[in-house]
């Protein structure tokens, strides 16, 4: 099967997206794990930054992240005709 350029287009999109929002999970979940250590030095509403960054931090990034992805694969799916609303 071969794809138009208006479906490549929308998978080259789609990847860097996704590429995108797991490179974010990424650096929220492994990177302030290894740096724990150093963050626990500073205090964020009189908790230890590490220990802050894992409890809240991370879970609310997470959500951010769903929420981007929602947002923009909506407006990319009905930018390129194949959204579920008609």
């Amino acid at each position: 099967m071969k794809l138009t350029e208006q479906q490549r287009t929308y998978w080259r999109r789609t990847l860097q997206l996704t590429v995108a929002l797991l490179s974010v999970w990424f650096l929220v979940t492994f990177g302030a794990g290894y740096f724990a250590d150093e963050l626990n030095r500073y205090s964020f509403l009189g908790f230890p930054l590490g220990f802050y960054i894992f409890a809240q931090g991370s879970l609310l990034t997470y959500l951010v992240i769903i929420g981007i992805y929602v947002h923009v694969m909506n407006r990319l799916d009905r930018r390129h005709g194949v959204s579920e609303r008609r």
